[in-house]
């Protein structure tokens, strides 16, 4: 296939030239660079472009052009290509509208001119904008394609994993590509099983684990030794942030997931208080950026591979897998994170993965284009999954619990949300059943005040009703608060008394057990936030140094 394309625009014919020149001189390998001299002509282009089905990555734009301003030549452009990346050449004088154009146009970088020296001002900024692209850009015919039915949990699940471990792959749904349907029908395998998984080797399984896929991918699964000087349990940020910092230290580090990097935060369309990213970062890249980074110092990722217990064997602590195998620390670190609660209504069961979605499910929005949808919950995930959500609704409806978002969103979030002209806010509302045929058609929501019931016509459903900590795996082992979080630090010194088992205090983080420790979402007293959780799982990794050291 042809390189993907990256398209500089600027009526000034020496600034396009120049602009081009140093594009073509970083960027030239990997991708095709063009010019255009003016807004017009480079609209003109992009419908030729996507006429021949043309990839465009990026598209970098001066603002002051006589016929049509920089801002407004994006914000056209993103009709044709809303996954290309857009970046603004200004002035000084013209920053204001640069920012504007964050919220307005869904900009990615503003630079100011002249970028002189390139390697200093306009290659490393671009190069981390397209590591971003790269990460969503839809994928090659070439590549792995899902053959499946809208409708299908399986189906979800598989585009979910494949998401979460950020392997591009394009999704067939059969229902409306009879030919597609004909390759699918055969598979070999059960008839009838989805979703049906073709890799880039031709190879075609229908209906594969997780990790089957993960293997067949070379997505690490096994660990390559039998005892580690640390290992993490669970890969949110602050397991990840754990594998970083671990490796960093020099401790020989082993982080295992359940599923994929990220978490509940890697689900996240859109972190947009996390410090450095004025335009927000996905849950996504930034999960994927942490697990490159960890991987790239030493640390072992296992995916796929679900703990069932952990036990001490001093000077060992045991963390058992649930196929049976085991694997040996000095020091654990844990931090599984939390399990989605579950709506628990009529129907929940039948519709979950099939029109009812837990978390952001980010593989799902754009399928339901022009559809009525449903958010539930009043915390700040279910407003980032509002406002991403709301880009394909005909119509969004929120539906709280509360009287109100104040006591549970940052006050940015529901500022959005209010102006935002297709979501509509419900309080004091919860659904009560989920109805459908062969896919989910209606909700049956609830006035909580007055008992009032109503059916309304829903075609998905995004679930963030909160969360509990999954600590089942230590439960018989260390101390837990009455909500299953895990006690650490000085919460469990009672009336000054050090816990059974320590001759010393107990490290910050550290749990009733020496040498295990509790970060992130399962910890008791944490704030449930992403740069908090990486906080402490980077804090950890210094008390897991001393312990290990100590053995």
């Amino acid at each position: 296939m042809a390189n993907p394309i990256i398209m500089a625009v600027d009526d000034d014919r020496a600034v396009l030239g120049a602009i081009t020149r140093d594009l073509k001189q970083h960027f030239g390998r990997e991708f095709r660079v063009i010019g255009a001299g003016s807004g017009q002509q480079g609209l003109e282009t992009l419908r030729s472009l996507k006429a021949r089905d043309a990839e465009v990555a990026m598209l970098v734009s001066d603002q002051r052009m006589p016929e049509m301003l920089g801002t407004e030549f994006l914000a056209e452009a993103k009709e044709l290509y809303p996954g290309a990346r857009k970046v603004l050449l200004t002035a000084y004088a013209d920053t204001e509208a640069a920012i504007s154009a964050i919220n307005e146009v869904g900009l990615d970088h503003y630079l100011m001119k002249p970028w002189d020296p390139p390697e200093q001002k306009l290659y490393p900024v671009l190069d981390d904008i397209l590591y971003t692209w790269h990460a969503t850009a839809e994928a090659p015919y070439d590549g792995v394609r899902v053959l499946g039915t809208q409708f299908s949990a399986a189906c979800h699940r598989t585009k979910h994993f494949l998401a979460g471990n950020n392997v591009p792959y394009r999704w067939v749904d059969i229902d409306k590509d009879a030919s597609m349907r004909a390759v699918a029908d055969g598979a070999g395998g059960p008839a009838g099983r989805l979703p049906v998984v073709i890799y880039p080797d031709g190879k075609t399984v229908r209906e594969p684990s997780a990790r089957e896929i993960a293997e067949t991918l070379g997505i690490q699964t096994e660990a390559r030794k039998d005892f580690y000087e640390l290992i993490v349990i669970g890969g949110g940020p602050a397991g990840l942030a754990a594998g970083v910092y671990g490796a960093a230290e020099g401790l020989s580090t082993c982080v295992i997931e359940k599923d994929a990097p990220g978490g509940q935060a890697g689900t996240s369309s859109r972190i947009e208080n996390y410090l450095g990213f004025p335009n927000g970062i996905s849950g996504g890249d930034l999960s994927k950026r942490a697990a490159d980074q960890a991987r790239r110092l030493g640390t072992e990722l296992l995916l796929t591979r679900e703990v069932k217990s952990v036990r001490v064997e001093e000077p060992y602590r045991v963390v058992t897998l649930a196929d049976g195998g085991e694997l040996r620390a000095y020091s654990v670190i844990l931090a599984p994170g939390m399990t989605v609660r579950r709506l628990d209504i009529p129907g929940e069961e039948r519709f979950a993965g099939a029109g009812i979605y837990y978390g952001a499910s980010l593989t799902e929005g754009a399928n339901f284009k022009g559809e009525q949808m449903f958010v539930i919950g009043g915390a700040n995930s279910a407003g980032q999954g509002a406002m991403w959500f709301s880009r394909f609704a005909e119509k969004l409806t929120m539906v709280v619990r509360a009287e109100d978002l104040v006591q549970s969103m940052s006050q940015y979030l529901i500022d959005r949300i209010e102006a935002a002209d297709n979501i509509e806010l419900l309080t004091r509302t919860r659904v009560v059943e989920a109805r459908g045929d062969q896919r989910l058609e209606q909700l049956v929501i609830e006035d909580i005040a007055s008992g009032e019931r109503r059916t309304v016509d829903a075609h998905a459903v995004f679930v963030f009703i909160g969360s509990k900590p999954h600590s089942a795996i230590v439960r018989d082992l260390v101390e837990m608060d009455g909500g299953g979080f895990i006690l650490t630090g000085l919460d469990l010194m009672k009336g000054g008394e050090r816990p059974r088992g320590f001759n010393r205090d107990p490290y910050l983080y550290e749990t009733s057990v020496p040498g295990i420790f509790a970060v992130g979402d399962v910890r008791a007293g944490s704030t449930k936030r992403v740069n908090a959780a990486i906080g402490e799982g980077s804090i950890a990794v210094k008390f897991a140094w001393e312990h290990a050291r100590s053995v």
